[in-house]
């Protein structure tokens, strides 16, 4: 069995292009890549839903892969531009946050908070 396996690692190893999509420098940006197109859908999302916390967390670790895909031996492109583009959605992110819970986004917006919303609401219910 140990003698097939080795056989068929040493098949796939053979052809660059299909070793690269048995890589770890293909699979890792491949399945990484839900990150950033789940930031780029939660831009349609309201900015009150945006955790500043983690926007951040995901700003410094996509600016450090960044650093770290151009550092490694190959160079990993791929990599590169996962992390290239969810920097830039986690800072569109950012901005949306900022926007919207310090530079007065919110009241611009006319908008209360949901929780706001529902706990008028109880009083009202409250004192009917």
């Amino acid at each position: 069995m140990a003698a097939f396996v080795k056989a068929i690692n040493a098949k796939i190893r053979s052809n660059p292009t299909v070793s690269y999509f048995c890589s770890t420098h293909f699979w890792g940006p491949a399945s990484n890549f839900g990150i950033p197109v789940a930031a780029v859908v939660d831009a349609q999302k309201s900015p009150e839903l945006i955790s500043g916390h983690m926007t951040l967390a995901l700003c410094i670790y996509s600016a450090t892969f960044m650093r770290y895909s151009l550092a490694v031996q190959p160079k990993n492109y791929l990599l590169f531009m996962c992390h290239f583009i969810n920097e830039g959605s986690q800072l569109t992110q950012g901005y949306r946050y900022l926007n919207w819970h310090h530079w007065g986004g919110r009241e611009k917006a006319g908008v209360t908070g949901a929780l706001e919303e529902k706990a008028v609401a109880v009083k009202q219910a409250v004192t009917k």
